[in-house]
């Protein structure tokens, strides 16, 4: 199965009534889950790929610590788009803070998100300096390519 062909499932089961989706052809498994958890206000997608053994999905606990900024109009800044379809970490580790808050400075080269997509982990970085003036994705969201993932003021 190539990537197209993922994409148009993933779109498939997106539009429909769908909650739960799993296929499996010899080595390849692919897993969709689009269930929502209480007090979730967004909708949630998780994406797994697993060579050989069933993946279950994560869970995804809203924390304190998780930046939940609405795209708003553009100010005038920089934007950091996503490169590839994945999942969004915005921690790099799930008991470690998260990389940049809205207001903190960010430097050319430094990680802002991790992006995973079919098990491999692609760090997103900054390529401008400024102050993080807006976060669009929430962490561990599905993210789409040449989506918006955060806004950059740049200095």
């Amino acid at each position: 199965m190539n990537f197209s062909e993922i994409k148009e499932l993933i779109s498939l089961v997106n539009d429909s009534k769908l909650t739960e989706f799993r296929m499996q052809e010899q080595q390849f498994e692919l897993y969709l889950n689009k269930n929502q958890q209480c007090g979730v206000s967004s909708r949630k997608e998780e994406v797994a790929y697993s060579p050989s053994a069933p993946v279950a999905a994560p869970q995804i606990q809203p924390t304190e610590e998780t930046p939940a900024s609405a795209p708003v109009a553009s100010e005038g800044g920089h934007q950091i788009e996503s490169p590839l379809v994945g999942v969004v970490y915005l921690k790099p580790n799930p008991d470690k803070p998260v990389f940049k808050q809205v207001g903190d400075q960010v430097k050319v080269g430094e990680v802002v998100c991790i992006i995973e997509a079919m098990k491999v982990m692609n760090e997103i970085v900054s390529d401008v300096n400024g102050e993080v003036t807006a976060i669009y994705v929430e962490n561990e969201e599905v993210v789409e390519f040449g989506q918006p993932l955060i806004q950059i003021k740049e200095s």
